[in-house]
C-alpha cells in the first residue's frame, strides 16, 4: 500500500501554475442520485445522474503581477481548467492530474486576513468535466 505524503503537490488554473501559493485543495467527483425503482422493484435502485464535480482550493493571496490576484481577477464568473496533482513531476498512475474543465469560478475573495496571520483564501470551483490524467 503506498500513502501519498503532501509535500510538493501543484495546482494550475487555464495553464498558469499558481503551486507556489497553494496551501491545500480537495477535488470531489460528485453523481446526481437517480432513483430508478420500478413496480418490480423491492428495494429502492439508483443509478447515477449528471456529474456535479466541486474542488475548493486553499492559496495564500499575493497582489504581485503575475501572482494570485494578477492570475484570479479576470476569471471570476467564468468556466476555467483546473489541474490538480499531488506531487510534482511527470502525471502517472501513481501521481495523477485531477482535472476540471470548465469548472466555474463564481466567486474570489479579494480581502481575507487578520493581524499578524498571512492571508489566506479558498477558491470554490463547481461543475466542469472530471478526467484523471496519467
Amino acid at each position: 500500500m503506498t500513502i501519498t505524503y503532501q509535500n510538493n503537490p501543484t495546482f494550475t488554473i487555464d495553464s498558469v501554475d499558481l503551486s507556489a501559493w497553494t496551501t491545500a485543495g480537495s477535488v470531489n467527483v460528485v453523481y446526481e442520485t437517480l432513483d430508478k425503482t420500478t413496480y418490480d422493484n423491492t428495494s429502492r435502485l439508483m443509478t447515477s445522474g449528471l456529474g456535479n464535480h466541486t474542488a475548493t482550493i486553499t492559496l495564500f493571496m499575493d497582489y504581485s503581477a503575475a501572482a494570485t490576484y494578477a492570475t484570479l481577477k479576470d476569471l471570476v464568473g467564468t468556466a476555467v481548467t483546473i489541474v490538480y496533482q499531488p506531487a510534482a513531476g511527470a502525471q502517472t498512475a501513481t501521481n495523477p492530474g485531477f482535472q476540471l474543465v470548465d469548472t466555474y469560478l463564481g466567486e474570489l475573495p479579494v480581502l481575507s486576513m487578520s493581524l499578524g496571520e498571512l492571508q489566506s483564501i479558498d477558491l470554490e470551483f463547481v461543475g466542469g468535466v472530471y478526467s484523471a490524467l496519467d
